[in-house]
């Protein structure tokens, strides 16, 4: 007998489609956000079944009943880009950024990244399974649907393929959709500070080949940045990356007009993502592209840095994605309610463009929009109710408080 859920009583049903966008939306079509009044929604095994206006529910009296009084629904966030599998927090970092010490300063001293990698190089994979479950699940709680998690806390052979079983394992669970990401290039590790191409080489002729054979990823990535990896050296490991099937994805221009944007359309990568720092150039090769721009205002709000100009990219027809960059050192929270409270506070998005963002555009980040991110029969019901609400806007406006009553993922309450 199929499991199955009636919601009923629902102020309005957000992001509702018979037939899901297929591509990412872009341009003024980001502020579109279809709905329903006065809406009931039905799940069954886990799926959208039917969704549509109560007076034309038929009651099934042996249907378990969710009745939302009223409350807004959406499609469950959908976090494409986080860092969710590390092994512990950075809050030294953080109090000498207090003091005045940049970003690139911390890494130079051995923070950041390393400071991450020498500590989970040190941790055995089954507690680095446990961290991580823990905020797999926390992270599902606040209302994330589907989520990509990358590597990049390694930066050896052991350590990265140690992540990426965590990452598989957390997939297997089944809770809901995961997309791996191999991040060897995140930074150069210590041993490798002065022999760059040593390091380019173990992440081209060994460490892909492994990844790719084994099934642990479906994206590559690079941080092609100032400090970081050059535009040059980041298209060598996305090249080196197709010729294993592994699709790319690009940290780029975080810290300054790096080059990343172009090198990541050049070789048509999935997204590029942060676009803290874009110049004219960099906005018309993305919005003259398929790729879709992730932009992580968690990280700008932590670190202090210019948020990402999204107007600019909308008004010159950008596809844009929101998502969490939840890692322990420059983003440390997954929760995408926040997200979308800061793409309309300091970003001056719409509510509603932050939301499709927040949903069907993260979903087509992760090349999901078949499974979720849009209220459409067929999908995964993974869902948000609301507490009433006198708007969407209010959603966005509570940003300490998010009026969220349930969370369903796969039709089931969590």
């Amino acid at each position: 007998m199929s499991e199955q859920l009636c919601i009923t009583n629902i102020g309005h049903l957000w992001g509702t489609y018979d037939i899901s966008p297929i591509n990412a939306l872009r341009g003024r079509d980001l502020g579109k956000l279809p709905s329903i009044s006065n809406a009931f929604l039905i799940s069954r095994d886990g799926k959208i079944a039917s969704f549509g206006q109560m007076e034309d529910l038929h009651p099934d009296h042996h249907m378990p009943v969710i009745d939302a009084r009223g409350g807004h629904v959406f499609p469950a966030w959908c976090d494409s880009h986080t860092h969710l599998v590390h092994a512990t927090s950075r809050e030294k970092e953080f109090e000498m950024r207090l003091h005045g010490s940049t970003y690139e300063e911390i890494a130079a001293a051995g923070g950041g990244i390393l400071n991450s990698a020498n500590v989970l190089r040190n941790m055995d994979e089954s507690e680095l399974y446990d961290v991580s479950y823990q905020r797999f699940q926390q992270v599902q709680k606040m209302g994330t649907g589907a989520i990509e998690i990358k590597s990049g806390y390694g930066l050896d052979f052991d350590s990265e393929v140690k992540m990426l079983h965590v990452i598989r394992r957390l997939k297997e669970l089944d809770e809901i959709p995961v997309k791996a990401t191999f991040l060897g290039a995140h930074a150069f590790p210590a041993e490798y500070r002065n022999d760059h191409e040593g390091y380019i080489d173990l992440i081209i002729n060994q460490m892909l080949p492994y990844i790719a054979g084994e099934g642990l990823a479906e994206y590559v990535d690079a941080f092609c940045d100032k400090g970081f990896f050059t535009p040059e050296q980041t298209a060598r490991v996305m090249e080196a990356g197709a010729r294993y099937g592994l699709k790319p994805k690009i940290h780029a221009n975080e810290l300054a007009v790096s080059g990343g944007v172009q090198v990541g359309v050049a070789h048509h990568a999935i997204s590029v993502d942060h676009l803290e720092e874009m110049d004219e150039a960099s906005i018309s090769v993305l919005a003259n592209s398929e790729t879709i721009g992730t932009m992580l205002p968690g990280c700008a709000f932590f670190l202090g840095i210019p948020f990402p100009q999204a107007r600019n990219m909308i008004n010159a027809n950008a596809k844009l994605a929101l998502a969490s960059d939840f890692n322990p050192g420059t983003a440390p929270s997954g929760n995408m309610n926040m997200v979308v409270s800061l793409a309309c506070i300091k970003m001056k998005m719409t509510p509603e463009e932050a939301i499709n963002a927040a949903t069907i555009n993260g979903a087509a980040a992760m090349e999901l929009t078949s499974e979720v991110g849009s209220i459409t029969p067929g999908k995964l019901a993974n869902l948000i109710i609301t507490e009433p609400m006198p708007s969407l806007a209010y959603f966005p406006y509570a940003y300490g408080h998010p009026p969220i009553s349930k969370v369903i993922l796969k039709g089931k309450v969590v």
